[in-house]
C-alpha cells in the first residue's frame, strides 16, 4: 500500500507525492545526490575529505575557469555594482544591449532578448505565445519546458504532446486543430539527457506548411554545436551558434532559447527572435517587468565568454569533441547501451534494473567519479541510469579514470547492453 503518512511543516500538512519516492530515496541515501561541496579545483571536487573527478559539471567550454573571463568581473562590479537595482522595463546598464547585438551577431537572428533564466523565459514566454491556442510538446522536452506548456493550458490553451522522431504525427495534430487557432510547438535543441539533436529541418516545415510557431529550448547546444563549413575543426561545427544554424535553418517561424548558464557559466539566458516580438515581450512577460536581473558579474562574464568563444572557441570545442569520442568508443567497446548517437558531450547510460542505481551510485563515488544520477520522475523507469557530461577542464587523465571506472561498473552490475 502506498504510504500515506502526513508530514506536518507548521499550519500546512503535506502529503509525500509518490511519484518522488525514488528520489527522495536517494536524495536521504547517495552522497551523489544534494551533496555539500567543500571545495573545488576546476573539475576536481572534494565533498568532506573525499576527491572526486566532475563529470556532472554542464560548464562545457571551461568559462568557469578561464582567466581572461574572471578577469572580466571586478571592472563591471566596480562600474556597475555587484548588481543591478531595476528590473529591465525600468531601466538596462549599457551592457545589456551590447551583449544582445553581439549575441545576435553569433547567432545569425533577426535580434535577441536577454532575461535571467531559461526556466523564467518558459514559464512566461509560452503562455504568451500560445495566446489561448493549441500547443504541441513534445514528449521527451525538458520539465521546464512542459512547465510553461502546462502554464499556458492553465490560461486557456489546448496541450497536446507528440513524438519528436515522428513528424507525420505532428503534421497529422496540427492539422486536425481549427484554423484559426494560435499553434506552438515546443521541443528542446540537444536534449538534456540523450545528447541528441532533434531533425529541426523536418519539423520546422511541418510547422510552417501548418502556420505554427517552432519554439525551441537549446541550453545544452548554445556553446557547443554551431554551423557546419568547411574549415570547421569537428563535427560540432563552427562558433557554438546553436542548434538552428547548425541545421542550416532560418529564424523563420522560429523562436529560440538558449543560456549562457551552461557552455558560458554565467547566469544568463536569452531569446533569439523578430525584434517585433521583442518589443512585445518587454511589456508582457513577467520576468522583464519584474524580476530582479542578471548579477553584474554574470553579465561580465557573458560579454567577455562571447569574446573568448571568437578567439578560441573552436579549438575548445574540437577538444572536447575528442575527448567525448574517447569515451564513447569505450563505452561501445564494453558493449554498453547508451542513447547518444550524435556524438555530443553527454553520455547517458542506463540500467537494466533501475533498484541498482543506489548502489551504482556508491560504486562510483568510491571510484572517485561524480556523475547526474538519471533516476524517476526525472526519466521514465526503463531510462533510470546516470549522465556523464564531458568539458573542457576534464583532463585526458580524467577521461582515463572515467573509463576505468565504466569497465569496473559494467563487470559488477547490470548495465543495459547494446542490441546487435
Amino acid at each position: 500500500m502506498p504510504d500515506t503518512t502526513v508530514e506536518t511543516v507548521g499550519t500546512a500538512d503535506v502529503r509525500p507525492d509518490p511519484r518522488w519516492g525514488d528520489l527522495e530515496h536517494l536524495r536521504r541515501t547517495s552522497p551523489m545526490t544534494d551533496a555539500v561541496l567543500d571545495e573545488v579545483r576546476g573539475r576536481h571536487i572534494r565533498c568532506g575529505n573525499h576527491w572526486l573527478i566532475d563529470f556532472a559539471s554542464c560548464n562545457y567550454l571551461g568559462f568557469d575557469y578561464d582567466p581572461d573571463i574572471i578577469a572580466a568581473i571586478e571592472p563591471a562590479v566596480r562600474r556597475w555594482g555587484t548588481h543591478p537595482s531595476w528590473s529591465r522595463l525600468l531601466g538596462s546598464p549599457r551592457i545589456y544591449p551590447e551583449i544582445e547585438e553581439r549575441l545576435a551577431a553569433l547567432l545569425e537572428a533577426p535580434d535577441t532578448l536577454l532575461l535571467p533564466t531559461a526556466t523564467l523565459i518558459h514559464a512566461s514566454v509560452i503562455p504568451i505565445l500560445a495566446d489561448g491556442g493549441d500547443v504541441f510538446v513534445e514528449a521527451t522536452a525538458h520539465r521546464t519546458v512542459y512547465d510553461g506548456c502546462a502554464g499556458a493550458r492553465g490560461q486557456g490553451a489546448t496541450l497536446h504532446r507528440f513524438q519528436g522522431d515522428h513528424p507525420a504525427q505532428l503534421d497529422a495534430m496540427l492539422r486536425a486543430v481549427p484554423s484559426h487557432s494560435t499553434r506552438l510547438v515546443c521541443l528542446d535543441g540537444v536534449n538534456s539527457m540523450s545528447g541528441n539533436i532533434p531533425d529541426v529541418r523536418e519539423l520546422a516545415a511541418v510547422c510552417r506548411r501548418n502556420g505554427a510557431t517552432l519554439y525551441i529550448d537549446d541550453t545544452h547546444g548554445f556553446g557547443v554545436i554551431g554551423e557546419r563549413r568547411p574549415d570547421e575543426l569537428s563535427p560540432y561545427g563552427a562558433r557554438g551558434n546553436s542548434v538552428v544554424r547548425h541545421t542550416g535553418e532560418s529564424y523563420d517561424d522560429i523562436v529560440l532559447v538558449g543560456g549562457f548558464s551552461k557552455a558560458y557559466s554565467s547566469l544568463l539566458a536569452f531569446l533569439a527572435l523578430p525584434t517585433s516580438l521583442k518589443s512585445l515581450l518587454k511589456v508582457a512577460a513577467a520576468p522583464y517587468l519584474y524580476s530582479g536581473p542578471s548579477p553584474t558579474a554574470s553579465l561580465a562574464t557573458a560579454l567577455a565568454g562571447l569574446e573568448v568563444n571568437d578567439r578560441r572557441g573552436d579549438a575548445i570545442r574540437a577538444d572536447i569533441h575528442r575527448k567525448t569520442a574517447t569515451v564513447l568508443a569505450h563505452v561501445h567497446g564494453l558493449g554498453l547501451d547508451t542513447p547518444n548517437a550524435d556524438g555530443l558531450p553527454i553520455v547517458e547510460i542506463p540500467l537494466d534494473d533501475p533498484a541498482d542505481l543506489d548502489a551504482v551510485a556508491l560504486s562510483l563515488w568510491d571510484s572517485g567519479i561524480y556523475v547526474t544520477l538519471a533516476a524517476y520522475p526525472l526519466v521514465p523507469r526503463d531510462r533510470v541510469g546516470f549522465r556523464v557530461q564531458v568539458t573542457a577542464l576534464n583532463s585526458d587523465d580524467d577521461i582515463a579514470a572515467l573509463c576505468g571506472a565504466l569497465t569496473r561498473l559494467s563487470e559488477q552490475f547490470a548495465l543495459r547492453r547494446r542490441e546487435g
